[in-house]
This record gives structure tokens, C-alpha cells and sequence, in this order.
């Protein structure tokens, strides 16, 4: 049988209200992404960029249209069921990686699976796994501010991955990267994406990921443009 779409966004419309204003900020969106694949979204400032991965990430609620998650309808989930899934089948990557500094490198990949009550003995293999697979184990006992940038959205990535998602969501996450050090992360997005069955979607200005998606699609004043 085969796999069902890691997310679906079906006629999906938001609206913002600032003041007397109205602003549409998504019109009609529709969109769907595979397990596995890579999505980069692209677009000027207010285009509905931050809006799609609010909705796509369970922050936002759309006014309007069906947003599927493996095939569960979530668009109307109540705040604390939003919450549990977004915990539980959710990752993401932020430009400025947003690591807890105080904690080690370990730790923070495995705060995701605290929070979801996995076992401690689960938690260390697949920490330990996740680290290996990003290229990072001898610097699990280390804390962020003794790595480099390219090292820390790693260890981002490897975060966002270890509870293994359905969807990842990253926003800008190369910006802060060299080039050389953005082909790394990127590579790297792809290869684990790929071995855990996660979708990514990505939004970005940066061309350097665009060339490595598997695709991308252009938002302008909250409608698809390509």
C-alpha cells in the first residue's frame, strides 16, 4: 500500500486582523509532500511563508480548508491534542538553532524524548544513534557554545529528528552557514530525511538550498505561484 503523504493542505485559507484591517495572509492554498521529500519554500517578505509553517507546524489554526497529517485531519485539533502531536510528530530547525545552552549536546537531542516519556534506556540508544548518524558522538558530552555554527544545527537537526517526524519544519536553515558548511547541512537534511521517513519542509531565500530540494515553490501575497 502506499505510504500516505506526510502532509496535505487542502484549499487552506488565513486571515489576520490588525485593527479594522483585514489581511489575507494565505488564499487558497493547497499542497501536498511526501515522506522523505524535501519542499523549499520560497517568496518576498509577507508572502505567507510564516504562516504556512505556523499552520503546517500546529502553532495556527486556518480559517478555512482540510490540513492532513499521515492522513489524520488536524486542522481542528483542540489546543492540548495540537500540542501532544506537534510534540509527538513534529520537528524543527530554526536559523539560530535554538539550543538550550546549559545543557550538553546529549542533552539536547534528547529533550524531545523527556518530554514524550520514552524510557531512559530508549532514550540513550537513540540519542547515541542520532549523534552518530550526524557526526557528532565524540561531542555529546559538550555544551553548544563549544561548537561551531555548522556543528550546532546539526545537533539541531539531530534534535528535530530523534523522536522520528512525520514532517520537519525549518526556517531559514542555512542563513547563518558558510557555503561550504550550509552543503554539509543541507546533505546531511537529505540523507537522514531520507533513512527516517521524514518530510522537510523548508523556508528559505537561500539558493544554495533551493538547488538541493527536491522541489520548491514560490509564494506570493499568500497564493502558489509555482
Amino acid at each position: 500500500m502506499p505510504a500516505k503523504p506526510a502532509l496535505v493542505l487542502n484549499g487552506v485559507r488565513k486571515t489576520y486582523r490588525l485593527g479594522t484591517h483585514v489581511v489575507p495572509a494565505l488564499q487558497g492554498v493547497d499542497l501536498q509532500l511526501q515522506p522523505g521529500e524535501m519542499l523549499a519554500l520560497t517568496g518576498p517578505s509577507g508572502s505567507g511563508k510564516t504562516t504556512l509553517l505556523n499552520l503546517a507546524g500546529l502553532i495556527d489554526a486556518p480559517d478555512e480548508g482540510r490540513i492532513e497529517l499521515r492522513g489524520q485531519r488536524v486542522e481542528r485539533l483542540s489546543d492540548g491534542e495540537a500540542t501532544r502531536l506537534r510534540r509527538d510528530a513534529i520537528g524543527f530547525v530554526f536559523q539560530n538553532f535554538n539550543l538550550v545552552p546549559v545543557m550538553t549536546v546529549a542533552e539536547n537531542v534528547d529533550y524531545p524524548l523527556f518530554l514524550a516519556d520514552v524510557s531512559a534506556a530508549e532514550r540513550r540508544e537513540r540519542v547515541r544513534a542520532m549523534l552518530q548518524a550526524v557526526g557528532l558522538h565524540e561531542h555529546a558530552a559538550h555544551r553548544p557554545d563549544a561548537l561551531s555554527g555548522g556543528q550546532r544545527q546539526r545537533v539541531a537537526i539531530a534534535r528535530a529528528l530523534v523522536k522520528r517526524p512525520a514532517l520537519v519544519i525549518a526556517d531559514e536553515p542555512t542563513a547563518s552557514l558558510d557555503t561550504l558548511t550550509a552543503t554539509q547541512v543541507v546533505d546531511l537534511m537529505r540523507e537522514q530525511g531520507h533513512a527516517h521517513g521524514a518530510a522537510f519542509l523548508i523556508a528559505t531565500h537561500d539558493a544554495r538550498m533551493l538547488d538541493r530540494c527536491d522541489r520548491a515553490i514560490y509564494l506570493q501575497d499568500g497564493r502558489i505561484q509555482s
